[in-house]
């Protein structure tokens, strides 16, 4: 029996080399993986530390790390939250709204490649199953 876990890894490294290849080559070149992981989960409003570190499955003090991190390269800034004096909301400043075409791009560019190896009806049931199981594995989002 195949190794699922294999399965599902394989395909998402190499789709995050691709983008983190095109991230370097446009000169984002500071970004980790991890940083990532933390960055895409910021609501389009902003987001709480809390928020972000329970959506990305990691502790509050490593999610602050990493925010600090992307706030020092530009690609977040902090700021009040309109609902809650006392709270601070996590958005994306101008460096990491810069950045985020690039990501777009090379994700279609691999669907693109992986469409013409699969053809359009299987990777359309992938694309499919994935979001279906995203119910279950994701289920904050």
């Amino acid at each position: 029996m195949p190794d699922l876990g294999l399965l599902l890894y394989l395909p998402h490294r190499e789709l995050e080399n691709r983008v983190f290849a095109a991230l370097a080559e446009a000169g984002f070149d500071d970004v980790t993986p991890a940083q990532a992981r933390v960055f895409h989960r910021i609501d389009p409003d902003g987001s709480r530390l809390t928020e972000l570190a329970e959506a990305a499955r990691i502790t509050k003090q490593t999610a602050g790390f990493l925010v600090d991190q992307l706030e020092r390269a530009g690609y977040v800034e902090r700021g009040p939250d309109p609902t809650d004096a006392r709270a601070r909301l996590i958005r994306v400043a101008e460096r990491g709204r810069a950045a985020v075409p690039v990501c777009l791009a090379a994700i279609a560019e691999v669907q693109r490649e992986w469409t013409a190896h699969l053809g359009r009806p299987r990777m359309a049931a992938l694309l499919d199953a994935l979001t279906r199981l995203r119910e279950i594995t994701d289920p904050g989002r």
